[in-house]
């Protein structure tokens, strides 16, 4: 690095001995990654993405394959298809019966997984550093060459019936918050659940299929990130031999659908088996990157971030209306909702909870954070990202998300000191324009009655 020159956006342009020469990749630099840690871009013709951060600690690899493609990709109709492809890329690719992967996998002593989310699916696999290539071969080939015909589809289609059947018809919080963003959003895909509509789930064909398949598992949106005792030079050619030569094909453009500004609260009410009465409020709020977003991370902290937060003290201890309470604001490309859960005690209502709550919203409007509350919230934020760094998975992890969702793969660095340097006023400014009731959905559940339950 001692010839590398630093240009006004904190990147370092490689110099003699750049890991990408003699492949096809162009190189985009070297990204400060924390304290000591550094990130290596590079891009191939083809539209691959290679993160690279290199840690010899331990003698492990974290390999991750982020697609810039999740449920918010999909069309009315055919909601569910981003999550389905998370199964079908365990199942089979040519030369590589069903079960194959994971077997290979488990025989290398490593582990495999995967998720999907509205922005993005990724895959990840942690094994021994001397497994890579092997790996490499292994999730090259399952991406380029995954077999679709209808006996894969239709298996892996009835493992995501009954996996919605138990996370959502069968689970009171899954119901109320598939109702809460469908209420919520009119327009915008993130109205419908990444695991899709069963309806939907039950039509998809081998047609559709291969139709996303061919649309999104495209060089184009993938993003491949490694971190671990890797030689990033060696790594290169690997991955230039395996993903460097993949067609280029076309990326659809994707349309942004712009939601229209709520006018006005809107509440939803449903009788679910539950036993007490529960309560979900979402509250419109701004995209990930936008500056507005840790603001509102702190404000939600101060008001739900454990046991010494304002709503369950007085909610919880106080007056012993609820339970519990808890808080999550969504991390979307796009803008999501700030989300406050309430489980009330046998005998105390919804109502009787919200009014306690819209009280602690409004007095912390009123008179914003004490310096106290402020300093032990950003000690909190703080220490989940130093958490999430602890192992190359994590630190992986939060390269490719950050890589997909913002275009910055340093993003939660940025975002500490974003939180760092917050002031109560700017809190205030940001807080007082977002938790409007106006802007808000609120969805009650009530217990069914004893004749309704037995029924």
């Amino acid at each position: 690095m001692s010839r590398a020159h630093r240009d006004v956006t904190g990147r370092a342009s490689c110099g003699p001995g750049c890991p990408a020469s003699g492949t096809a990749a162009r190189c985009e630099g070297v990204v400060r990654f924390g304290p000591a840690g550094t990130i290596h871009r590079s891009r191939w013709p083809n539209g691959l993405r290679l993160l690279v951060h290199e840690d010899h600690a331990a003698p492990v690899v974290s390999f991750q394959s982020w697609l810039d493609v999740g449920s918010r990709h999909e069309q009315p109709g055919k909601t569910g298809l981003a999550h389905l492809f998370e199964h079908l890329m365990f199942n089979e690719a040519e030369g590589m019966p069903p079960g194959t992967f994971d077997r290979r996998i488990e025989a290398m002593g490593g582990q495999t997984n995967a998720a999907t989310w509205t922005d993005w699916t990724y895959y990840h696999d942690e094994v021994p550093a001397d497994a890579l290539e092997e790996l490499l071969e292994l999730e090259a080939r399952r991406f380029a060459r995954l077999v679709l015909h209808a006996p894969q589809v239709r298996c892996e289609k009835d493992v995501v019936a009954n996996e919605r059947r138990l996370r959502v018809e069968d689970d009171v919080d899954g119901t109320m918050g598939e109702l809460l963003w469908a209420t919520a959003f009119r327009r915008h895909p993130y109205r419908w659940p990444t695991i899709g509509w069963m309806e939907d789930i039950r039509r998809f064909t081998v047609a559709d299929a291969r139709r996303f398949y061919r649309t999104f598992y495209v060089p184009e949106r993938l993003v491949l990130v490694v971190a671990g005792a890797v030689d990033p030079r060696t790594l290169h050619a690997q991955v230039d031999a395996r993903y460097g030569r993949l067609r280029a094909r076309r990326r659809e453009a994707t349309a942004t659908v712009r939601e229209p500004a709520q006018r006005g609260e809107r509440r939803v009410e449903r009788t679910l088996p539950t036993e007490v009465e529960r309560l979900a409020i979402g509250w419109r709020a701004p995209a990930y990157p936008d500056p507005r977003w840790v603001p509102l991370d702190v404000t939600l902290d101060l008001l739900a971030g454990g046991r010494s937060s304002r709503l369950h003290r007085r909610l919880v201890e106080e007056e012993e209306v609820a339970t519990s309470v808890r808080g999550s604001l969504a991390p979307f490309r796009d803008p999501g909702l700030l989300e406050l859960w309430v489980t009330l005690r046998p005998g105390r209502s919804a109502e009787e909870a919200l009014a306690l709550l819209d009280e602690e919203v409004a007095r912390l409007l009123q008179e914003g954070p004490s310096h106290e509350e402020l300093e032990k919230s950003t000690a909190r934020l703080e220490l989940g990202l130093l958490s999430q760094m602890l192992t190359v998975e994590g630190r992986a992890e939060e390269i490719g998300f950050h890589e997909i969702v913002t275009g910055r793969p340093d993003w939660p660095w940025r975002r500490l000191q974003r939180a760092r340097r917050l002031r109560p006023e700017r809190l205030l400014r940001v807080a007082r324009a977002a938790l409007r009731p106006s802007a808000r959905t609120v969805v009650g559940a009530r217990p069914l009655a004893c004749e309704e339950a037995s029924a």
